[in-house]
């Protein structure tokens, strides 16, 4: 291939070739009632994740991205890349790959393909939406026909989650109070980051006393659904070398390795009778962990998929922060610690997640993305974890749906 490319070209000895993220950008988290379209926030959050990796869009030979509920069109990414000029071009791939919440990290593990075995050298990945434009109304309908369930009434997802959220308390004795401390945690993890929505710490009695949506759920427990956007961009450690480009990580403050993934697949959505077969995080994890070849306790921050406090905890048992049937016990550890010391940084989701960070939709994980960078890199502030090398990341889409899995690490190069 032949593509103009900005920059000098600088000799130097070649490192082994790894897959690194090299840039990100984000928008602001808001309702912004229809001032802005999904791609209007993707094409911001590109621009900006191109400028954090020091790259022009010439020097991008591939885009993927995740479908918008508010705004969308067919071939999303072909869409936004004829928008922002990177089409039509030679030789420039470009994917939409929709898994539902799973998609960005799908997308990721995709951009990783692309680069071991496609001959791209640099990948942006970009996922965003703009939910608050479409009434509440609308927004069901929308959603629940993605579904497509006809034995759960509207809102469809809830009551899927929540069906699956009975199962789990009368399969393992989970307490209502169990799942709605997760909500509390994560808002003060929220409350202490600069681009979370949730300001303000929950009680447990907050939760509990929230407007109910389905027996099993509060409002306080579903995803603060805000508009958003959010992009990485990938790119061979060889490219980045030879275009000078390589943050060595050397200090903890280079680029972030992608270091392995699992995905892994369910109904899209449950069936009447549920067992264990439903889920696909653990399988999930369990690929990751072994082409990584890592165990759980070498990884030193987890973001989970929490659009409901039943996937967080199905997240941290499949992962391994606790054993299964036990993930009930480990959250009233976690929240008697934060009881005990408001100080106390989580090593889970320390951006607050769905529940608290906020929830584009589809892109959510995306934001997950971004604190594991911040973590890895040492510029996370007073939600800083010590001394943070590895990273895993779950998306899940779907009720139980689709599972995707990265590890990332911080790069050491000598």
């Amino acid at each position: 291939r032949t593509r103009a490319r900005s920059g000098p070209q600088v000799a130097m000895p070649r490192l082994a070739q790894t897959v690194r993220i090299c840039g990100n950008g984000i928008t602001k988290l808001a309702n912004l009632r229809g001032a802005r379209t999904a791609s209007d926030l993707m094409s911001e959050a590109l621009e900006k994740s191109l400028a954090s990796a020091r790259l022009n869009k010439d020097d991008l030979d591939g885009l993927i991205a995740v479908p918008s509920l508010s705004h969308p069109h067919l071939m999303e990414a072909h869409y936004l890349a004829t928008k922002v000029g990177l089409l039509p071009r030679r030789d420039f791939l470009v994917r939409t790959i929709d898994t539902g919440g799973a998609g960005p990290i799908t997308a990721l593990l995709e951009a990783r393909r692309m680069i071991q075995n496609e001959n791209c050298e640099a990948v942006a990945v970009v996922a965003g939406d703009a939910v608050s434009s479409i009434g509440t109304e609308e927004f069901l309908r929308r959603a629940n026909a993605g579904i497509g369930s006809t034995d759960l009434p509207s809102p469809v997802i809830p009551h899927g989650y929540s069906r699956v959220t009975q199962w789990q308390m009368d399969t393992y004795g989970v307490s209502r109070e169990q799942l709605a401390k997760v909500a509390v945690l994560m808002s003060h993890q929220a409350a202490k980051h600069p681009i979370a929505v949730t300001r303000n710490r929950h009680t447990l009695d907050d939760v509990l006393n929230s407007p109910q949506i389905t027996p099993q759920l509060n409002l306080l427990e579903c995803a603060r659904r805000v508009d958003g956007a959010a992009s990485i961009i990938v790119a061979s450690s060889r490219f980045l070398e030879k275009r000078n480009l390589l943050d060595k990580g050397n200090g903890g403050a280079g680029d972030v390795v992608v270091l392995s993934g699992g995905e892994a697949s369910g109904p899209l959505y449950p069936p009447t009778i549920i067992d264990e077969t439903l889920f696909s995080c653990e399988s999930a994890a369990r690929s990751a962990y072994s082409e990584a070849q890592l165990r759980p306790d070498e990884i030193d921050f987890f973001g989970l998929y929490d659009c409901f406090p039943i996937c967080f905890l199905r997240a941290i048992e499949s992962v391994g922060l606790a054993e299964k049937g036990e993930g009930g016990q480990w959250i009233d550890e976690q929240y008697d610690r934060v009881l005990q010391d408001e100080s106390y940084v989580l090593p889970v989701n320390t951006h607050g997640g769905l529940l608290a960070c906020g929830a584009p939709w589809e892109a959510p994980i995306m934001f997950a993305v971004y604190e594991a960078i911040r973590q890895l890199t040492g510029t996370a502030g007073q939600q800083q974890i010590n001394d943070a090398r590895r990273a895993l990341i779950f998306a899940n889409g779907g009720i139980f749906s689709a599972s995707s899995v990265a590890i990332l690490s911080r790069t050491i190069d000598i």
